[in-house]
């Protein structure tokens, strides 16, 4: 039977003659066993090679929850109904520190390049992350245009001033940050009935990924809270000031009253005028006790507000040596190139034998 011997249109494809094409088909293909061997054996070769002088991935893990107590009544409405099945739809949709805007800024460049400049001790020295990125990586596959040696300081030492960075240095954060944000980074919010969120972290060095994974973290946390108390931080400060001043005018009016006691002790009682002086630093007295207690209490007020909008910033999880590993199978990338090869080779033998065929018919 002629493998393309097919029925004309009046003809019927009984069970016996599909079953006849199939073994003329095994038969040929088997035949063509050595072929498909060697092309199996070189996909299976091929993926040995692909992950052969792969290294081991670590990843580190952080979750987070952020939460404002000025939210709390409506939030915790939202939560109840959520465990329920009712989406009342996001409350704070619009705040920069809602789910997805808050994935976004964890992700931002000014965000990460500050993580970057925290410092980690390596090996006895105190490098910035962003060192340690380029000595894990090497700096020519962080930017080809870079020199050989380039140093980037940490944070809190002389020459890590952001603001001061050459062309050079701020090129190489930029091109970390890519990096790390295409291959490294990864923030996703685990439900969305939920407001937890996780970091993570992958690369070749498993200080790094933890290190880096909580750099991230504190800094979010610390943008979170000097955006959420700004305000109030400022009238606490503002109230402070004004405290220190009416306390120093407080003091020098003591002093003047003690003074100007001092002037008119055992003086003549027919001579009042001698003692003004003293009566205006009394009244002087009085005026800033008053007032000084007065802000007193409000700074007290304003300490609490300070208390009461700093958000809560729980940490669920934290990456803990050692990390998870990602080893490269090996055996499992020869399965698969085994796999794959041999159907390459037996759909390109399909192909090449059906071709022949046709243009044989056609000749």
């Amino acid at each position: 039977m002629n493998l393309l011997d097919l029925p004309k249109n009046e003809e019927i494809v009984t069970a016996r003659d599909a079953i006849l094409r199939m073994r003329v088909w095994m038969t040929y293909l088997v035949d063509k066993w050595k072929t498909i061997a060697i092309v199996a054996i070189a996909g299976a070769l091929i993926g040995l090679s692909m992950v052969y002088n792969k290294k081991t991935i670590y990843t580190a893990t952080l979750s987070f929850a952020m939460e404002d107590e000025r939210a709390g009544g409506l939030g915790s409405a939202m939560g109840l109904a959520s465990q329920f099945g009712l989406d009342l739809g996001a409350s704070n949709a619009g705040g920069a520190f809602a789910s997805a805007n808050l994935i976004e800024l964890m992700q931002s460049r000014s965000i990460v390049e500050k993580a970057l400049l925290d410092s980690v001790k390596n090996q006895g020295q105190l490098i910035s992350l962003a060192q340690f990125y380029i000595n894990i990586t090497g700096i020519k596959n962080v930017w080809k245009k870079a020199p050989d040696t380039i140093t980037i300081q940490p944070k809190l030492l002389p020459g890590s001033d952001r603001k001061g960075f050459d062309l050079m240095q701020n090129s190489i954060l930029a091109a970390i940050y890519e990096q790390l944000l295409k291959y490294h980074l990864k923030v996703y919010q685990r439900d969305r009935k939920i407001s937890i969120l996780a970091i993570e972290v992958k690369s070749e060095n498993e200080l790094f990924s933890k290190s880096f994974t909580e750099a991230l973290a504190n800094e979010v946390s610390k943008f979170y809270i000097d955006t959420k108390t700004h305000k109030s931080s400022q009238n606490l400060a503002i109230l402070q000031k004004q405290a220190d001043s009416v306390r120093r005018e407080l003091n020098y009016a003591i002093t003047g009253f003690a003074e100007a006691n001092d002037n008119v002790y055992n003086l003549n009682p027919g001579l009042n005028v001698k003692r003004v002086p003293s009566t205006k630093r009394q009244i002087d007295i009085q005026a800033n006790t008053a007032i000084l207690t007065e802000l007193l209490k409000n700074i007290e007020l304003a300490k609490i507000a300070v208390r009461k909008e700093t958000p809560l910033i729980q940490i669920i999880d934290t990456p803990i040596l050692p990390l998870n590993e990602e080893r490269p199978d090996k055996i499992k990338a020869m399965i698969i190139g085994v796999i794959l090869g041999g159907m390459i080779a037996v759909i390109y033998l399909v192909l090449s034998r059906l071709w022949r065929v046709i243009m044989a018919a056609q000749s």
